[in-house]
Formats: structure tokens, sequence, C-alpha cells
């Protein structure tokens, strides 16, 4: 999937379509990556979010089932209850990972061959070193990220539970397996949908800016501002069919592995 991650960010950052390096399709881009940075150039920055992938997971879950606890001494209806908690787990994800997906933007953003390329552990450094840990450095575009994972996590967990408490359940193990995939299908779908316009402004405060030397997309909303008035409406959903190409499947896989593994873990445990 991380092919599709890098080609995703690649389309986010952007800004000119006659650009010679512009990607107009997703055929090109692939075509482009693989003729000039050859075959691990679709696999730049992975090193990052192999790293934050377990913890990030754990948080997610973990979480959300904990804010759903909490909610139960409130007086909420289910719907608002999984969205709610949704909304919390992806707020405390994104607290997490975003230090790792500074790295990940700088590094799929750079189009030198992949040998070329810093390590994951040298650029972290370079941008410690140059701009230190806060919100100018490693922890920049932190506003987008909390935006991004809190309104995905907010839509994911809250579509699909609701969705799946209306739905009957299939006796027939396959048919009610395929109706948990359809529905986490359309929970990451959707969520990735609603959510792009916070994608695309963190990419473009954690990509390389517009002028060496100059920062133009420095807060969340200002730089969807700019986006939209410099470029149109639809620059905010730049790179949205890559990115419903990973988390779609993805977030149904995820959100399957999770159900399953978690009533094993009750019954057996």
């Amino acid at each position: 999937m991380h092919p599709l991650d890098v080609v995703k960010t690649r389309f986010q950052i952007q800004r000119c379509a006659t650009d010679p390096n512009s990607y107009r399709s997703l055929g090109e881009s692939f075509q482009m990556i693989f003729q000039r940075e050859g075959l691990f150039g679709f696999y730049k920055g992975i090193l990052p979010p192999i790293l934050a992938e377990t913890p990030k997971r754990a948080v997610k879950f973990f979480t959300f089932e904990q804010y759903k606890k909490l909610l139960g001494y409130v007086s909420l209806s289910p719907a608002l209850t999984f969205a709610i908690a949704g909304l919390g787990s992806g707020l405390t994800e994104a607290i997490i990972v975003n230090p790792f997906e500074v790295v990940k933007v700088g590094l799929q953003a750079n189009r030198n061959k992949f040998a070329e390329q810093p390590s994951t552990m040298g650029y972290a450094r370079q941008i410690i070193k140059k701009e230190g840990w806060g919100l100018q450095g490693l922890n920049k575009g932190l506003t987008a990220t909390l935006g991004r994972h809190g309104v995905f996590n907010m839509v994911y967990f809250g579509f699909y539970y609701n969705v799946k408490n209306m739905i009957p359940v299939n006796k027939d193990t396959t048919l009610e397996f395929l109706r948990k995939f359809g529905i986490g299908l359309l929970s990451g779908t959707i969520a990735s949908v609603i959510n792009i316009p916070f994608d695309v402004a963190k990419s473009r405060i954690q990509g390389p800016q517009p002028v060496p030397g100059e920062i133009k997309y420095r807060t969340c909303f200002k730089t969807m501002a700019a986006v939209y008035q410099e470029e149109g409406i639809l620059a905010l959903y730049k790179g949205l069919l890559p990115k419903i190409m990973r988390l779609g499947p993805g977030g149904a896989v995820m959100l399957l592995v999770y159900e399953y593994t978690y009533s094993w873990l009750q019954e057996n445990w």
C-alpha cells in the first residue's frame, strides 16, 4: 500500500499543472516515479510508518474503547457515542504519529534517486538541528494532523458501528464476513473523502515550501484557504483516488482484524 501513499503525497504537494514534473494522472505518476527514481522510489519514507504502525493502531483501538466507556456515563445516543469516541481516538493517535509523518512526507517529496536521499534518521536529525522539536520542526502540521485523524476516526468508527448495527447479522459466516467487509470498505472510503482537505493541508505544511527559505504554508486553516483561493476547491481533494484505494480496503481489513481478534480474546481469555 505504501506506493499509493507516496503518489498521494506527490499529488498533494504539486501546485502547478503546467510544471513538467507534475503528474496528470495516477498512471502517469507511477510511470514517472519508476522511470526517474526506480522501483525503490515507491518506498521512500516507508520506515517512519513501519515504526509508528504498531503503537498507532494500539492507541487507535485502545483509546476508542476507553472513550466509549467514559461516554457511557453520559446520556448520549449510541450513534453519537461511537462518533465522539472515534474523534477522541483520532486526536490521541495524531499526537503520537505527527513526528513520524513530518519525516515521512519530507522523504516522500524528495525526487532524487532513492540512494541519493538522506536516511530516515539522518533526515530526522536535519529537521531537529535546523527547526527543533516544536511546531515549526518535528511537530509542524500538528493541527492538520489532528484534523485529519480526528475527522477520519469520527466518521470511520461512527459510520461502521452504526450501520453495522442497523443491518441484520447473517448466520452464514462467509456472508457475515462480506457484510462487515463491505461496511468497513464504505467507512474507510467515506472517511477519506471527508478528511482529505486536512490531509492536503498537512502535506503542504510538512512538505517542501514553494520558495526555499520562505514558509508559505504554516497553519492548517490558512493553508486550506490559500489552496482554495489559488488553485480552486478541487485542489483540496488532490490525491483522493490513491488515498481511497489504500484506506478503503485497508480500513475494512483493519476493522475486521480488530473485531475478530477482540472476539477471540473475549472467548478465550
